[in-house]
Formats: structure tokens, sequence, C-alpha cells
């Protein structure tokens, strides 16, 4: 494992240019495909490396470490950002083929920006608290910048059987459903009920210790889900939407990051 103590060799900013988001898009491959066993394009086999017509919108979000060296070999971690100023210009959302998002768009509109986050990974030797808290850095940051008033994404669960997380599905159902009016659903023909028990045959406490530390850690900063889960053959998950108010977030959590962390 990559040594903890060693922070400063970590660095999170926006991609500069097409060889940055190049790197950040084989990190991806690396994670989703040899990693998770998504399904590869013959295309994304030969360049080894995960895309789609979503790339060129969005901003890609790095944490490189300059240990590893100068150059696109330091790109550690990423996420893919997408404002819905930018979407509404090129055909809408990633997260529309699985969800019917406008009601929460909607409800959002006059108020401010809306952000789509998604392709979020980590090389294996970095997943831990001090990457973790540079990506939350720099979408803090970028919330600033924009004046963002929402984030909402996908995310996932490793498996395309549900009933393999029945449990967790039944306890984000029951406890974390996000209020009606802004409330993402499933579209019909690839939903999948999240509530797969009785809510009072199940341990609720092991079930919030099962969730996969991206969707924990979405909760803990007063994320909401949205109704329905979806199977993603592709990426060999199991996915639900996440609906993240920017208010929710601790003022604290963004006092912090606001004194420390800044976008180029």
């Amino acid at each position: 494992m990559r040594d903890e103590r060693q922070p400063q060799r970590l660095e999170v900013r926006l991609a500069e240019n097409a060889d940055e988001i190049l790197a950040s898009q084989k990190l991806r491959y690396k994670v989703f495909y040899e990693e998770r066993g998504a399904q590869p394009s013959d295309e994304m086999a030969a360049q080894q490396r995960d895309f789609d017509h979503y790339d060129p919108l969005c901003d890609h979000l790095l944490v490189l470490d300059h240990g590893r060296g100068a150059g696109t070999d330091a790109v550690v971690g990423t996420y893919r950002l997408l404002r819905q100023s930018v979407a509404n210009e090129h055909g809408g959302f990633y997260s529309a083929d699985e969800y019917h998002i406008e009601s929460m768009l909607n409800a959002v509109k006059e108020t401010g920006e809306i952000m789509e986050l998604g392709r979020s990974c980590v090389e294996a030797d970095y997943r831990t608290m001090p990457t973790l808290q540079l990506l939350w850095q720099g979408i803090a940051a970028y919330v600033f910048k924009y004046d963002i008033k929402l984030m909402f994404g996908c995310a996932s669960f490793h498996g395309t059987d549900p009933d393999a997380f029945s449990d967790v599905l039944t306890y984000l159902h029951h406890n974390h459903l996000a209020p009606e009016d802004m409330r993402p659903r499933a579209i019909e023909e690839r939903y999948e009920t999240m509530m797969r028990a009785e809510i009072g045959g199940i341990d609720q406490r092991q079930a919030l210790r099962d969730l996969p530390p991206l969707i924990k850690g979405y909760l803990r900063l007063g994320g909401f889900v949205g109704d329905g889960a979806v199977i993603d053959h592709q990426f060999n998950t199991t996915d639900i939407c996440i609906v993240l108010p920017t208010e929710k977030v601790t003022d604290r959590y963004y006092k912090h990051y606001e004194r420390t962390a800044r976008v180029s």
C-alpha cells in the first residue's frame, strides 16, 4: 500500500489536456474492465481505455501522485463532472439512460447549477483516506466555483444480481429515499425494486456496514437515493441513483475545503 504519511505527493486538479484525459480513461479501463469485469467494446479493448460520447463534454477531476514522476503516469484517481448548463446543449446527462430525472432537475432549476458525478475510480494502492479526501476537496472547490446546488449520479454495487444486495437495497429505500418532488425513478423497462425484504426482518446496522464506501460517503454528506435499482450488464454492476443537495453538506466540511481546496 502507498504510504499515507506522504500526502504532500498528491495533488487534485482538473485535467488540463487531452493526454491527461486519456490517462484518466486508461485508469477507468484498468479498474472497471480489468479489475471488476466490465465488458468492453472491441474498440475499447484495442485501445485499453474506457470512453464514451460524454467524455468531451465533461471536466475530468484527477488525483496525481507526483512521486511517480511527471506526466500522465501520475494519475491515480479520477471523477467525471458534467454541469447541466453543458449537458443541456449536448443531449443531456448519462444517468438519463437509466433514470427519469426530469422532476429532480425541475425541482432545483431556478436555484442554481446542477452537476452529475460519474466514472469515479482510484487505483488499488491509493484507495486510502487521503486520496478520497483529495477527490472531495476537488469536488467541493468545483461546487464553489460554479455555484452548484445539487449533485447526482449513479453509484454501483459490484455484480448483476440485486438479490445479492437485498438487505442493503431495502435499507437504502426505507431510510434514504429522496423527497418525492426530486426523486429519480428507474426507467420502467430497467426498474428493479429496492424493497426486496421486509424492513423489520433485516439487520439495519449490518446493512449500513455492508454499504460500499462511496455510497456510505454520499449518505454521510446528506445524500438520498432514487426509486429503483438498474442492472448494468456492461459494467457488471447493480446501480442506484444518488441525489446530493449541496446545502446538505455540513458547513464545517465546506468551510474546511473553501480554505484548502482550489481547482484550476
